[in-house]
């Protein structure tokens, strides 16, 4: 997965050329994200900033990091936003971090007024280079469901680890004991928390999301962090109900449940483990201010008033309703809201909640709580584990305690292919 999406010529989001990823975002692309759907969505975000950063006392300067930007278009609505208070823009950075040539050029032109003004926008390559010293917010946007999973099935009461081999000209999935002590050690806090796999059941597990998520909190000196993704708590995420695991790829906004198809033309996702992000949090000295989903949060923030503003039936209007559908982007994409160095804040933006406190973190099956350490060896032999990525409605009755929805349709739908062949050497 890794390859598939980061190869430096033929990975999905690294190409240049005829085939330049930056053309995959957007509603004439692959797929399409909220920022794209309409500018009030980093309005409202920039709303929320404007909020944290009177919180932590108008820091000079008040910087912005965010990791996987896209084609720029969420940096620019948040800094339209943060211009219309000259004394803020004067002490605003906005630090977009990217690994990707094209994405990067992308991002260049969408941002180039802005750019043009000494000090107020750069890039860097990785979150390492991001000074450790920063006051302000981490934001990012679809970032941690296109980080590479490992899938696991348990077969004949054991879990296993399913890789990648080429075989009769294709790529293909194979078996092997599960070894990974990282891997282990996830299935065992998920045993912790009473979760179980089921005999056939394929999960994905990101390793990746813990480790990233340490480095946002050594890159935040002070601040809040915003991740905005689709994806569940662990009780949800990785229920009975979702078998086959969430792994599935995006090519001109249609599914497809093959990630071996069209390798390195099509976009790979897994949905995320929220309840895994939290924990990493903490440990890493993030405390969870909150969890929402985009529906609540842009009602909390004021998109009601944005919505009086347009006549119902129009295209405005109706792109408006498109974040907030229940049924769709208002329910699918949730916001994981932490912050560092301050008391627990109250935001705007938490006004109304789909979930309770304890969603993220409830009490565990037994023993107490560990450290969520992925590096760690699991002490015993991990119970079976895991599950599947939301696009049908799972159907799961609501847990008082959890209050997660069942996965409802997400905005990248339909049926497979429509991909042409990879043309990976």
């Amino acid at each position: 997965m890794e390859l598939a999406l980061y190869h430096p010529a033929y990975g999905y989001y690294m190409r240049t050329g005829i085939d330049d990823s930056a053309q995959r975002i957007g509603w004439d692309g692959d797929f399409y994200t909220s920022s794209d759907v309409h500018t009030v969505f980093g309005r409202l975000l920039g709303r929320q900033l404007e909020q944290i950063d009177q919180i932590l006392g108008h820091p000079t300067p008040f910087t912005i990091m965010e990791m996987g930007p896209g084609k720029g278009t969420l940096a620019h609505d948040i800094l339209q936003a943060v211009s219309t208070h000259p004394s803020w823009l004067a002490r605003f950075r906005y630090v977009l971090i990217e690994r990707s040539p094209a994405m990067r050029a992308a991002q260049q032109q969408t941002l180039a007024f802005w750019s043009s003004q000494p000090g107020l926008v750069s890039w860097t390559d990785s979150l390492e280079a991001v000074s450790t010293e920063s006051v302000g917010a981490f934001l990012s946007n679809e970032l941690v469901d296109a980080f590479p999973v490992h899938r696991i099935r348990i077969i004949d009461g054991a879990a296993h680890e399913l890789t990648v081999t080429f075989r009769d000209g294709r790529f293909v999935e194979q078996t092997i004991p599960l070894v990974n002590p990282a891997l282990r050690a996830y299935l065992q806090r998920l045993s912790d928390l009473g979760i179980t796999l089921t005999e056939g059941q394929t999960a994905d597990i990101n390793l990746q999301a813990l480790t990233w998520m340490k480095q946002v909190a050594q890159a935040l000196a002070k601040g809040v962090v915003l991740t905005i993704d689709y994806g569940h708590t662990a009780q949800d995420l990785f229920g009975p109900e979702r078998r086959n695991g969430t792994l599935l790829g995006y090519c001109n906004q249609m599914l497809s449940e093959d990630p071996y198809h069209a390798v390195g033309l099509q976009d790979l996702t897994a949905h995320v483990d929220f309840s895994a992000l939290a924990a990493a949090g903490e440990e890493a000295g993030l405390a969870v201010t909150g969890f929402t989903n985009q529906m609540s949060l842009l009602m909390s923030l004021g998109i009601e008033q944005e919505l009086d503003r347009w006549e119902p039936g129009s295209r405005e209007f109706q792109a408006i309703i498109q974040l907030l559908r229940p049924e769709g982007m208002g329910r699918t994409f949730k916001i994981l809201i932490q912050h560092k160095g301050i008391p627990e804040p109250t935001l705007d933006g938490l006004r109304f909640r789909p979930f309770f406190g304890s969603a993220l973190t409830p009490t565990q099956a037994r023993g107490t709580r560990r450290p969520f350490d992925p590096a760690q060896p699991a002490t015993s032999s991990p119970r079976p584990e895991l599950g599947t990525k939301a696009v049908e409605s799972s159907g799961k009755p609501v847990e008082p305690e959890a209050m997660e929805e069942p996965s409802p349709p997400v905005h990248r739908l339909s049926p497979i292919a429509h991909c042409p062949s990879s043309d990976m050497p």
